[in-house]
């Protein structure tokens, strides 16, 4: 069930961090039992990480916290629609709710437009924009077989 707070939160930090140069105006918490238990925001320019999205940052957070990869029974409050970026890490975190803000559109007409990249991961892999070719199929999947293998793997 939403709870308003999270997100006022959420939308508290991406004001505060862009205001204070981190970066812009996004923010994130993940929630777990009705407590905090990572925060985030945007840090791309102030890390030089393309990949320091607001939601990354807060799964980052959380998982070091939780001392745990899994978030599953968490939820994540953004203060904005998740791009594929960190929609795809809160897949991966196996975060079970997510609520938001400002919508894609919304980050569209504040000069952060998304649309591209979810076009682009439709497209099959010889259509997309950044060229991709495939290689070394066969010596890679030995990795895969030791995997499978492994006696003390951890799934995820």
């Amino acid at each position: 069930m939403l709870r308003p707070e999270f997100l006022r939160e959420a939308i508290r930090l991406s004001v505060e961090k862009m205001d204070g140069g981190a970066g812009g105006p996004f923010g994130a918490v993940i929630v777990r039992d009705g407590e905090i238990v990572g925060r985030g925001w945007n840090q791309v320019t102030s890390t030089n990480d393309p990949t320091a999205h607001a939601e990354v940052v807060a799964i980052r957070d959380a998982c070091a916290n939780l001392k745990s990869f899994s978030l599953a029974g968490c939820e994540l409050y953004s203060s904005c629609e998740p791009c594929p970026l960190c929609l795809a890490a809160a897949y991966w975190a196996r975060i079970e709710r997510i609520y938001f803000a400002a919508s894609c559109g919304d980050a569209v007409a504040a000069g952060f437009d998304d649309r591209n990249f979810y076009r682009e991961l439709c497209l099959p892999v010889t259509d997309r924009s950044i060229p991709m070719q495939q290689a070394l199929r066969g010596e890679s999947l030995a990795a895969f077989r030791k995997w499978l293998a492994k006696s003390d793997r951890v799934p995820y």
